[in-house]
This record gives C-alpha cells, sequence and structure tokens, in this order.
C-alpha cells in the first residue's frame, strides 16, 4: 500500500470514529432501514455496515447475527474502497469473491449490492447493503432506490456527529468554574436529556461587587431549544444592568419577546443578584418559580414567580423581590426536569428536593444531592439543572 494510501486509510477510518456510532447499541432509526430494504428488494438479508481498519461491524442488520466480522472476509470492505455502487450479481463467477467462506458453501452468499455511505469529508465509512443466496440481476431503478435509502442513512449518521458537536458548544457556554465570593459557595449543573437542550444557568459579577446568578428553562428539548437557550444567554448577559434584576429581566424579555413567540416557544427565568456584604438576594422570576431559601434550621421558603415566562408577553417592567441568606443558609433553584424525575408536580417535587439538599456543607454537596435524585430514576425524560448559592 502506498503512502497515499494509507493516508487516505488512516483519514477514512478517523471520519468514521468522528461519528461516534462504533460500540453503540442498536437503534431503531437504522434497524427501520435494513426492514425496509429487506422488504423492498426482496432479499433475506440486509445490513448497514461500518468499515474500520481491520473490522466491519453492522450497526443494523436483517436475516444476519454476526455483529463484528474481520475485514477481509467482507464484500463492505471492498465496496468503501470505490465510488460506485458495488453489486455482485453471481459471486461465483467473480474471482474477487469467489473464494470467500461466505461463497464457497451450498447456498452461500451469491448476490450482493452495496452503497458507500459517505462522512463528512468525503470519506466513505460503510455501506447500506442487501445480499441473496441466489444469483440475480439489479436493475438501475433498483440501483437508484438502494442509493436514496443510503441517503437517508447517511444523514442519520451526520446528525449523531452534528449533535455531538452542538452538545461541545454548548457545554462550553456553561460557567467553567465557580466564582469566588469570599463568604459564599456557588456551584452548579446541567444535564441535557439528549445531547442538546433549554436550560442552562449562568453567573458573573457585578461591578459594584455583586454576584449574579441565572437558571433559564426553555420550553421543549432538543437542538431546536438549545439554540433559544444560546439566544437567552446572549441577551440576558447583554442586558445586565447593575443590580437591578428586575430591569434586566424585563429588557432581555423586550428584545426576546418577537423571537420567542414567533418561534412558538416560551423560556422561564430566575434572575438574581447577591450582594455579599449583607446576604441580600434581589431577585426576579419570569414563570419558574422553583426555588427554595432553605435555612440552616432546616425550614424552607419557597421563591414564587413575579410574573409571567419570557415570550408569553412583552412586559415592560418585572417585579424584583429580596430574601436575605444568613449564615448557614442556602438559596437552591432548579428546572422543571426535576420534577419529572418524579409525578411532575410542585407539591412532590420541592419536597424532594428540599430533603435532598437540606444540611449540605456546601453548595456543591447540595447540587450533588439533588443529581442523586437523578441517578435514582429510571429514565429522564426532560434537561435537569440546578444551582445553589449557600453563605458559609
Amino acid at each position: 500500500m502506498s503512502t497515499d494510501t494509507t493516508a487516505r486509510e488512516q483519514d477514512r477510518v478517523a471520519a468514521l470514529h468522528r461519528l461516534g456510532v462504533l460500540g453503540t447499541p442498536p437503534e431503531e432509526r437504522f434497524d427501520r432501514v435494513v426492514r425496509l430494504a429487506r422488504q423492498l428488494f426482496d432479499v433475506p438479508t440486509a445490513l448497514v455496515s461500518l468499515v474500520d481498519r481491520d473490522v466491519v461491524v453492522h450497526k443494523a442488520m436483517a436475516g444476519f447475527d454476526q455483529e463484528v466480522v474481520p475485514r477481509g472476509d467482507s464484500f463492505c470492505g471492498t465496496a468503501v474502497t470505490q465510488d460506485a455502487m458495488l453489486v455482485v450479481e453471481d459471486a461465483t463467477a467473480d474471482p474477487r469473491f469467489a473464494a470467500s467462506r461466505y461463497v464457497d458453501q451450498p447456498d452461500g452468499l451469491r448476490f450482493y449490492a452495496g452503497q458507500p455511505l459517505v462522512a463528512p469529508g468525503g470519506y466513505r465509512v460503510g455501506t447500506l447493503c442487501i445480499a441473496d443466496n441466489r444469483p440475480r440481476a439489479f436493475p438501475a431503478e433498483s440501483a437508484a432506490l438502494l442509493r436514496d435509502l443510503a441517503a437517508w442513512v447517511e444523514k442519520e449518521l451526520v446528525i449523531d456527529s452534528e449533535l455531538e458537536r452542538a452538545a461541545q458548544v454548548q457545554a462550553g457556554l456553561l460557567p467553567r468554574t465557580a466564582p469566588d465570593v469570599p463568604g459564599y459557595g456557588v456551584a452548579g449543573a446541567c444535564l441535557p436529556s439528549r445531547a442538546v437542550g433549554g436550560d442552562f444557568y449562568d453567573w458573573a459579577p457585578t461591578a459594584d461587587g455583586g454576584l449574579v446568578l441565572s437558571l433559564v428553562d426553555v420550553m421543549g428539548k432538543g437542538a431546536g431549544a438549545g439554540i433559544i437557550a444560546a439566544s437567552v444567554r446572549a441577551v440576558l448577559r447583554g442586558s445586565a444592568h447593575g443590580s437591578d434584576v428586575g430591569q434586566s429581566l424585563a429588557r432581555a424579555g423586550a428584545v426576546l419577546h418577537a423571537d420567542l413567540s414567533g418561534a412558538g416557544v416560551f423560556a422561564t427565568a430566575f434572575h438574581a443578584c447577591l450582594d455579599p456584604a449583607t446576604g441580600d438576594v434581589r431577585y426576579a422570576d419570569a414563570g419558574h418559580g422553583l426555588t427554595a431559601l432553605v435555612r440552616a434550621d432546616g425550614t424552607c421558603e419557597r421563591l414564587e414567580a413575579t410574573g409571567l415566562p419570557l415570550g408569553v408577553l412583552d412586559e415592560p417592567a418585572r417585579e424584583q423581590r429580596g430574601v436575605r441568606l444568613a449564615p448557614g443558609d442556602l438559596l437552591v433553584t432548579f428546572s422543571d426536569g426535576v420534577l419529572d424525575l418524579g409525578d411532575g408536580t410542585v407539591a412532590t417535587g420541592l419536597p424532594r428536593v428540599v430533603d435532598a439538599v437540606r444540611g449540605a456543607g456546601s453548595a456543591q454537596a447540595a447540587v450533588d444531592g439533588v443529581l442523586r435524585l437523578a441517578a435514582g430514576a429510571a429514565e429522564r425524560p426532560d434537561d435537569l439543572t440546578v444551582v445553589a448559592l449557600r453563605r458559609d
């Protein structure tokens, strides 16, 4: 193998691995394609194959039961080396495959058609293929149909790659370190239910030495909600107006209203500012209502919403309220994904969160307590985000 050929093969294998689908469980979106292909072409076998360096991994199988086979034994290993579809009408008459262990046996493989799957960058990383133990012709209209089905598979493969990149970008928008506020601890976490979610949290220092905290929950899940969440974050940061969180939230709502209502979505938000010298927390709540002040003695106070969610009405002003953190007090705010771990109600979910954080010796311990609720859940149907602020 020449140096150029070796380099191209290395790049091809790297492109396959970037898709992030090797070693993953079976998925209905690919299984559906091979079931359809087997039915449309009236063949016993259809596969979505991913050609690695030395092996071929079958991401989806219909009529075949070997998930991994040596590349040298697979027709697909040859198919990815050429631009066009590989069609073998009678493998016993083809010197490339006549001696294959899948062909050289009674009732062995005779017919094969494999359309290369092309990943970003133009690399052929696998095939959608069909096979039969009888020789058969494969007319142009059948080849066109197989190419169409393969294009469907290619889109599904790229979606995974794009979502992974989007998830990396979204994770990069979250705070990377906790702020250093003497006498206080701050922590947060965000767990999207999918690769990309509609929740986010943020914090930033103010010019007068305070600290602004935000938690926003965009209606919905997935990439669409993630795009809206990024927009809300940018606008909310740009609308900061000192420690007047009511005015900041009103300004953000005015900018976002047309976009949110036009997209048919809304976002709830808890936006607060801490004065470290006094422990005073001024907050404005746009339809969120999932914030609790847990006192050092274990008692709890729920901080109610002070207005409607962003995108519902263009409210010219937002009410600002205040509480004071005494030493040992904890403020915790969370998204409704926490409620969905139970019966979905505040009446049940809020006490569960309070129990999870009560007695926490730090803000991080409080966040960990809420995350443990998710770890014990059978499924996580919605994004889950939590932020905790504790006065030492």
